[in-house]
């Protein structure tokens, strides 16, 4: 396996290049103020926010005329920036707030007061409570994972890992299992694998100098990370057994990861990852694989300029799809069930906006041939012009859909008639 050589402040680090085929490939050597000048902060947006959204149900139409005629209803409003939703078995949804709250919608209507027993949490510019996923075998050990920063100095919050089991409407004996030590990072999703271990993305800074974490093997910064259920790190990890890197670590060389999706036909772990202005992406997991941020990458900084003169490279494993202009993607199902039968083997994907351009939220559908080839992207949602932060299949076989507002939302998409 080759070496990339990072000079930062005068010191060299040597950095493992993994490649998802471990390929003998090397990278050239990455000058740290060569790659960040091209990678300055954030630019004054445009300060237009979403409108109040509507009462509903909105009538919508869909490409495939099978499901043509579509109604989107609002189950529950009042969520202050919802960002994940986890189905429990008997329909009622737990939805996650990112300023630290996990509330209970049950038949339908909201819980009042959040549920007990959540950890604190640090929220502030894009930090706070993240995910919420169920075990596999939630029916018989109730545990519920929560990733969310934690409070760490002034400014900072460590993405971390808690576990506690769902009784009586609260959670109970709640535990951090994972600390990452990564501060000041953004996303972080949760998903078990179909052998049942956990995997979680760990986002680094989006920009600036720190977005060379992603290639720091000593750094839980820009990686997805494998674990077991307890939070213990697995033998068969695959830099386990080299002490070049952190033994958690799956992959490397991610931005900002908004998903971890199991594809249940092909067992692969899918990710949604956003670029800056243009790049997002969607990457399926490969043991060991770097993927290539802020080395390679198909976006722009948000004051124009390319990030890498090399939207592919040799020992990275490059996107399966990707957005430019980018939709700020964000979460990802794969429609399994019975009510939209065209719609099976589709990927749907939530997007905040398109171009940098507010009001421009969505939801698209992904549409693949057999051979997981991209056919066609069907923008959805747009009329509503609401950020769009999660979408999930529910147990009724309709989708649901989180606005990421401040007076957020879940949504229903159901037939029409």
């Amino acid at each position: 396996m080759r070496h990339v050589h990072v000079r930062r402040a005068g010191a060299v680090a040597l950095l493992g290049l993994a490649a998802a085929t471990h390929a003998q490939t090397s990278l050239w050597p990455l000058d740290a103020d060569k790659v960040t000048a091209a990678i300055p902060g954030i630019p004054a947006g445009v300060g237009w926010p979403s409108p109040p959204l509507g009462d509903g149900p909105f009538l919508i139409e869909s490409l495939r005329p099978e499901h043509r005629n579509l109604r989107v209803v609002v189950v529950a409003r009042g969520l202050e920036q919802p960002w994940s939703i986890a189905f429990l078995p008997d329909g009622d949804m737990l939805v996650t707030e990112r300023p630290g709250r996990l509330r209970l919608i049950h038949d339908g209507v909201l819980a009042p007061a959040p549920v007990r027993g959540v950890p604190g949490v640090r929220a502030g510019g894009l930090q706070g409570l993240m995910d919420v996923a169920l075990h596999p075998r939630f029916a018989e050990n109730r545990w519920v994972y929560l990733s969310y920063h934690r409070p760490d100095g002034e400014d900072a919050g460590e993405t971390r890992l808690a576990r506690g089991r769902w009784e009586s409407g609260a959670l109970v004996d709640v535990r951090d299992i994972f600390a990452t030590g990564a501060t000041g990072t953004e996303g972080s999703r949760i998903g078990f694998a179909a052998d049942g271990k956990l995997h979680m993305t760990v986002s680094a800074p989006g920009v600036g100098p720190a977005v060379l974490r992603s290639q720091d093997p000593q750094d839980y910064a820009g990686k997805t990370i494998r674990l077991n259920d307890d939070g213990t790190i697995p033998r068969d990890n695959p830099f386990v057994n080299d002490s070049r890197y952190l033994p958690a670590i799956y992959t490397l060389g991610h931005r900002n990861g908004h998903s971890m999706t199991l594809n249940p036909w092909t067992n692969e772990l899918w990710v949604t990852e956003q670029g800056p202005n243009g790049g997002d992406e969607i990457n399926v997991l490969r043991p060991g694989g770097n993927y290539g941020w802020p080395l390679v990458s198909h976006g722009r900084v948000y004051s124009g300029q390319a990030i890498s003169p090399n939207p592919t490279l040799e020992g990275t494993v490059p996107p399966l799809v990707y957005w430019v202009p980018s939709i700020a993607v964000t979460g990802m199902t794969f429609y399994q069930g019975d009510v939209f039968t065209a719609w099976r083997r589709s990927a749907f994907v939530g997007g905040l906006r398109e171009g940098e351009v507010p009001r421009t939220g969505q939801l698209q559908r992904i549409e693949f041939n057999d051979r997981w080839e991209e056919i066609r992207r069907e923008p959805m949602l747009r009329e509503l012009k609401q950020r769009i932060r999660d979408v999930r299949e529910g147990p009724d076989g309709l989708l649901y859909v989180l606005t990421a507002e401040v007076d957020g939302a879940v949504l229903r998409i159901e037939p029409a008639g």
